[in-house]
Parts: structure tokens; sequence; C-alpha cells
């Protein structure tokens, strides 16, 4: 995957792509709201809390956004940076878009304040379900369209976003590793794979938590 003659190019994608999963496109939308959308709801810079606090139409819009990210970096990445590895390309920056959603250098720079001389940072992110299912559109569409329907019939029947997004990166991610399995995928994308196993739940983990004790926000309910 990574050997000295693609090492420059693996590098760029890197970075392209953390880089561009590192916009934060809730930051910037509660921003023209006069919300800041660290503050509301969960403090999370995803299109759930901007539903929440600013409301639907902007979180369409965020959610949109967001997954566009997702494309972009692995268009750049497999059509670009490195064509003579679709795989490898794929593969690395579909990981590192989600990185940089989750993990946003932008937010956490432009949120940063100053407290009795020193610097305070604090890493700002999102939980990466609408990057990671732009990025997985350009690995397998029909599959993530389909676990995708699943997701939204348990949000449909629950009210609980987390729980149809968990169920639905779950079969999402099975569907990947089975064609891998069946030798339909390439084997680097296991790479993502593993990496969604590891991220979604990760970044959900309080959802999880409030899930299990029955505190968990339902859709439609206002921030605070």
């Amino acid at each position: 995957m990574f050997t000295s003659d693609n090492a420059a190019q693996v590098l760029l994608i890197i970075l392209s792509s953390y880089l561009i999963g590192s916009f934060p496109t809730a930051y910037f939308v509660g921003k023209v709201k006069n919300v800041n959308i660290f503050e509301v709801g969960s403090g999370n810079m995803g299109g759930t809390n901007v539903a929440r606090a600013v409301g639907k139409g902007w979180a369409i819009f965020t959610g949109l956004i967001d997954v566009l990210k997702g494309i972009l970096a692995v268009l750049l990445a497999r059509d670009l940076i490195l064509p003579a590895q679709i795989g490898v390309a794929t593969s690395v920056s579909a990981t590192c878009v989600v990185v940089g959603h989750n993990w946003s250098l932008f937010a956490t720079v432009l949120t940063a304040s100053i407290k009795e001389g020193k610097l305070k940072l604090i890493v700002r992110g999102g939980k990466g379900a609408a990057t990671a299912f732009g990025a997985m559109l350009m690995i397998q569409p029909f599959q993530i369209l389909v676990a995708a329907t699943i997701g939204l019939a348990v949000i449909a029947r629950t009210r609980y976003v987390s729980l149809g997004v968990l169920i639905g990166f779950a079969v999402a991610n099975i569907w990947l590793i089975l064609l891998v399995g069946a030798e339909f995928q390439k084997p680097i994308l296991l790479l993502y794979a593993v990496a969604l196993t590891v991220m979604i739940p990760l970044r959900h983990w309080s959802n999880v938590q409030r899930l299990v004790a029955g505190t968990e926000r339902r859709l439609g309910e206002r921030a605070t």
C-alpha cells in the first residue's frame, strides 16, 4: 500500500482528505444563526444537533455538505492524485476524511481561546455519519443506500437518530467485509471497514450509553 513509489501521493491524500473532512459545516451554519453549535444540545458538529438548535432546513443543508465532503475527498484521491492505485486512494481518503470531520483542525482552531495568557484548545468535531456515508457512496453505492434505508426505517420507528446510524453502518460495514471476502471488492478497503467499525461506535459511545439508560434525545426535541 505505502511504498517509495507512491509515498508522496499517499501523504497528499492523507492531508487533503483530512482537511476536506475538517471543514466545520455545522459551526458556520450556527454562526449564520448566531448559535455556537458546540454550546447547545449535544455540542456535536453534525446535522442532528443543527436540527435541534437551528432547524430542519439548515440540518439538511449541513448533512448534504458533509456528505459531499466524503464524495469530494474520494474523487480527488482516486481520480487526480493516485489513479493508478484506485483501491489505496479510495480506502485512505475515505478513512482520513472521516477522521478530519470527527477531529476537525479548523473547528478546533476557530474555537480556541486565550485565558490568563494561555492558549486553550479543545479538539472539536462531529460523529462522522454523513461524511462516512458520502465516502461509502463512492465504494458501494447500492449497499450503502440499502443500509441507509434500513437506518431511516429505524429512525422513523424509534425517532432515535443515533440508533438508526449505528444499525445502518453496521449493515453497510458487514456487507463491505463480505464483498471483500467474496473478492468483489479490493482487500485494501478493509482498512476503511475497520476504521468505521472503530470510529462510528467510538463517536457515538455517549449515545449508546443514553440509549441503554433510556435518556437519549429523540428526533424533533429541541436543544437547550
